[in-house]
This record gives structure tokens, C-alpha cells and sequence, in this order.
């Protein structure tokens, strides 16, 4: 009982912050918004973090793994935000961006739809205990993987940090809460019966976080103190559903 509080308590937290991160790239489409332009802007990691939000909650569900709502709640919610960025970023768009929005998204939903086919009809329900526990394995093992790519991401401009010794393209409170979501789901995974799955994902998305940070406090002295980081870092912004 002490265990499934806890349990609740920490993924209520996790939710939280888990949904500012979803939240931070407001500016990035209030700036949209009031110019009536794309830009530059980049609607991938927005279309790779629908795709993540979805394996997530499927992962979630009681069919596949059991007393996961926390898990359900937060990344259907991250979802539902993602989904209208996107909504935005078409509305905005050249025809050759919607074109891109849209042939992605479809081909996100059809793999989607073949995974969750797969593993529904292939791993039927008569073996209720053994096939939950292998679809549970199969589905973790994606959600896995498009977690720590996303975790990571943010990982790639680190050689461009340490090669101009500034860190004007590394927001500070996004960093913060990639690490504090990391550590807070690690915790997560731990208390009770250990979920390996959110365990793995978190635990290296913790470890990332910490780097970015350690990097982040090496190099923020030797930065221009005159860059305009509000205007500069709201096209880095990485999503993350750090579930």
C-alpha cells in the first residue's frame, strides 16, 4: 500500500512536469502565430513526439500493461497538445510543409495501426498472463527506443556548445526539467514491482540530462552576455514525453 502511494505521488509529479514540457513550445507557436509564417520552423520533432505520445499510451492501457493510468493520462495529454502544434503549423504553412505534415502523420498512423495490429492479433487474449507480459515486452521495447532518441537528441548540438564555448542554443529551464522529468520517472519505475521500460528509457534520459547540464555550466560563463536567448533557443526547443 505504502509502495502504490508513493508510486501514485511520484507519477503525479512525473505528470506534471512531463506537461510543462509538452507546454514549452508555446512561444514557438506564439511567434507563428503573430507572423503568419512558418519559417524556418521544423514540425518533426513535433510529428516524432505524437508518434511517441501514441506508443506510450497504448503502453499504457490495462490490456498491455496493467495499472500504468499515470503513463495513459500524461502522454494522451502530450498528444492532444502535439496535435494542435501541428494543427498550427499546417494552418501556417507553404503547401510543400502541409505536404510534408501530412505524408508524415500518415505514415506515423500506419505504423502505429500495424503495431498495435500486430501485436493484438498475433498475441491473442486466451493466454491472458503470457501474452500480456509479450505484448508488454514488444510495445516497451519501441517505446523504448524512440524515447532515448529523443532524450538524446538534444545531445547532437553538444559539439557545436563546446566548439563555439557557448551555450546560447541550450535553454537552461528546458534542461532542468529534461532531468528532473528523467529522474522523476526513473523514480517511478522503482517503486514497487520495477518497470524496466520506463526504468531504461528514463534512467539514460536522467544520464543525458546531467550531461547537458555539466556541459551547460562549463561553457555559460564564456558565452556573449549580449545574446538574445528568448529569440535564439525558441527553434531548439526539443519535446520529449519522458514517459
Amino acid at each position: 500500500m505504502v509502495h502504490t502511494d508513493a508510486r501514485f505521488v511520484v507519477g503525479v509529479v512525473g505528470n506534471v512536469i512531463s506537461g510543462g514540457l509538452f507546454l514549452s513550445p508555446i512561444p514557438t507557436f506564439i511567434q507563428i502565430w503573430r507572423k503568419k509564417d512558418v519559417e524556418a520552423f521544423d514540425p518533426k520533432p513535433y510529428l516524432t513526439t505524437v508518434l511517441n505520445c501514441l506508443f506510450w499510451c497504448y503502453y499504457g492501457l490495462p490490456f498491455v500493461n496493467p495499472n500504468s493510468i499515470l503513463v495513459v493520462t500524461i502522454n494522451g495529454i502530450g498528444l492532444f497538445i502535439e496535435l494542435i502544434y501541428l494543427i498550427i503549423f499546417f494552418y501556417y504553412a507553404a503547401a510543400k510543409g502541409r505536404k510534408s505534415v501530412v505524408t508524415y502523420f500518415i505514415c506515423e498512423l500506419t505504423l502505429f495501426g500495424a503495431l498495435v495490429a500486430a501485436t493484438m492479433l498475433a498475441i491473442p487474449e486466451h493466454k491472458m498472463v503470457m501474452n500480456r507480459r509479450l505484448r508488454a515486452v514488444i510495445v516497451g521495447v519501441i517505446c523504448d527506443f524512440f524515447n532515448v532518441l529523443m532524450y538524446g537528441s538534444p545531445l547532437f548540438n553538444l559539439r557545436d556548445v563546446i566548439k563555439t564555448k557557448s551555450v546560447k542554443y541550450m535553454p537552461f529551464t528546458l534542461l532542468v526539467a529534461n532531468f528532473l522529468n528523467g529522474c522523476c520517472w526513473t523514480s517511478y519505475a522503482l517503486i514497487g514491482k520495477v518497470d524496466y521500460f520506463i526504468l531504461i528509457s528514463n534512467g539514460l534520459g536522467a544520464i543525458f540530462g546531467a550531461l547537458q547540464l555539466i556541459v551547460y555550466a562549463r561553457y555559460y560563463r564564456t558565452t556573449p552576455k549580449d545574446e538574445d536567448f528568448s529569440s535564439k533557443t525558441t527553434n531548439e526547443v526539443q519535446l520529449c514525453t519522458n514517459v
